[in-house]
């Protein structure tokens, strides 16, 4: 997965995701709005709108005690933890 930092402050992130798409970005989204200090969590990938840009940029923004780059990797750390428990269920239902 290849990252680009479009944006970085202390409590807002914009990042550009290469070759993800809605099902990917739905899920990170929704992990990071469960993230304690998360304010707000978006994605977008319309290239009209983005002069041609079709990778999605993802924007956090988090209350002022709650680093930005911080709240990603816990958001990140969720989808992990939630695909590997859908995982060993998947495994122990077969």
């Amino acid at each position: 997965m290849e990252l680009r930092v479009i944006e970085k402050t202390d409590t807002e992130l914009s990042i550009e995701i290469a070759g993800e798409d809605h099902t990917f970005m739905n899920v990170l989204k929704g992990a990071l709005l469960e993230s304690e200090g998360v304010e707000a969590a978006t994605y977008d990938m319309n290239p009209e709108q983005s002069g041609g840009q079709t990778d999605p940029i993802l924007t956090i923004k988090t209350g002022e005690d709650v680093d930005a780059l911080d709240a990603l990797e816990a958001g990140a750390d969720r989808v992990m933890d939630k695909a590997t428990g859908f995982k060993e269920s998947f495994q122990s239902a077969a």
